[in-house]
């Protein structure tokens, strides 16, 4: 580093107030909440990539590497960069944005008010008595439930119900060769809004083929909004929970009522055994020995 860069930095540096720390505080904090929204997406590898094209333009300047900078200004001014980068990652800029809409954000009828209305740890045993029966008969079901974010554009594919949420009701729905039994049902609070929706299916490569409709469902709803997914396979009777783009397999008695108790009881409550089991369901052998769920 020579003598003029030196200056011209020590001179910057006197020219510094609180504004500036005040800007760069900003800029930190909301480069510290992109890098956690998309932390394990694939967003998070070309945020890496854009930031080291950054780091290297900043060093060639400061070799006087003139054409490596040339090169490295060009890439980043340009605006084709960001179309791109907006083209390629479409459903992680949109779950990033869809947070930040979170923040404060509650539905008409959340799922705190819809508590008063019933006693939450009724509808848990209800609805977990009914889960456990479907696994046992291996009756396939996909209960989607909304949380903050709004699913109304999912719930306009099915048939409409308006329905008071019940175990009973759940296995009439999903019995098979029944009109609603195919597609998912979206639970708004202690209501059955619609039956036998299409979900967005994940397009994630690196699912498991062994891993059938139902589950990929499940994993694209909540990778674009922040609903919780309970899955009941028709070929295995293993039940699942999608949560954040994660798949949770072979849940027990225990962990399906801990996953029900915290939507009706203890909202947004974790499931600390969860950290250890969920995953992107990449290419692993299952206990099912291959059999699509």
């Amino acid at each position: 580093m020579d003598g003029g860069v030196f200056n011209t930095i020590l001179s910057g540096l006197q020219l510094f107030d609180w504004h500036d720390a005040l800007d760069i505080i900003i800029i930190a904090f909301l480069l510290y909440k992109l890098i956690g929204w998309t932390r394990e997406t694939r967003a998070y590898e070309v945020i890496k990539g854009v930031a080291l094209l950054f780091v290297f333009s900043v060093i060639s300047r400061l070799l006087q590497t003139n054409t490596l900078s040339w090169v490295l200004d060009s890439i980043l001014q340009s605006g084709s960069i960001i179309i791109v980068l907006f083209i390629l990652f479409q459903p992680e800029i949109r779950r990033v944005l869809e947070k930040l809409g979170r923040s404060g954000k509650q539905i008409g009828r959340t799922i705190a008010e819809a508590s008063k209305d019933q006693n939450g740890n009724e509808v848990v045993r209800d609805i977990q008595r009914t889960l456990l029966h479907l696994s046992k008969r291996r009756v396939g079901a996909l209960l989607v439930f909304e949380q903050k974010t709004g699913l109304g554009d999912i719930v306009s594919t099915g048939t409409r119900l308006e329905a008071i949420l019940t175990g009973a009701l759940i296995e009439n729905i999903f019995e098979p060769n029944t009109p609603l039994h195919d597609g998912a049902i979206i639970i708004r609070g202690q209501t059955i809004v619609a039956a036998s929706c299409f979900l967005p299916l994940s397009d994630d490569y690196e699912i498991s083929r062994e891993l059938g409709t139902r589950h990929r469902a499940a994993l694209g709803v909540s990778t674009v909004s922040d609903c919780i997914v309970i899955i009941v396979s028709e070929e295995t009777g293993a039940i699942s929970m999608a949560r954040d783009g994660k798949l949770v397999r072979y849940l027990d008695s225990q962990a399906v009522h801990d996953v029900l108790e915290s939507i009706f009881v203890k909202q947004g409550a974790g499931f600390p055994w969860a950290k250890s089991k969920a995953q992107k369901p990449a290419n692993k052998k299952s206990k099912n020995g291959g059999k699509k769920a």
